[in-house]
């Protein structure tokens, strides 16, 4: 049997109200091990695409539908996630309304891009959040 890395995707989701007012991105707290505050995300199914899961699980995190607006990054560290080796495809959407903490997120948090508890952030998500800053 082939060994892959678990494949992944994560959503920096800018957040608007309907004015267009950037209010912040989205954090949110894990309800599962690792605890700590992440970007959303999680696992791409099998017979899906990157993208739909994307939009999938940040429905199911954050009850909020995601237009996508780029793609940031593939990370691949072997060691981005303590509980096995996974490879995520970072994509940068926007969204509007109010996010409400679901399925594998026990809270939701919207921070203004200066207020962000970088030193909180589990696995590579530091480092994500700091290359979707220098992009900006």
């Amino acid at each position: 049997m082939i060994k892959t890395p678990h494949l992944s995707v994560d959503g920096i989701i800018k957040l608007y109200d309907n004015e267009e007012n950037f209010r912040g991105i989205i954090l949110i707290e894990r309800l599962n091990k690792p605890f700590g505050l992440a970007i959303p995300g999680g696992f791409v199914d099998i017979g899906e695409s990157v993208e739909h899961a994307l939009v999938r699980e940040m429905k199911e995190e954050t009850s909020l539908d995601v237009k996508i607006q780029s793609l940031q990054n593939v990370y691949s560290n072997p060691n981005r996630d303590p509980r096995f080796h996974t490879a995520s495809v970072v994509y940068v959407c926007k969204a509007y309304g109010e996010p409400k903490a679901c399925d594998d997120a026990k809270e939701i948090f919207i921070y203004d891009l200066e207020s962000l508890p970088l030193d909180k952030l589990v696995f590579d998500h530091k480092d994500i959040i700091e290359d979707f800053l220098k992009d900006l």
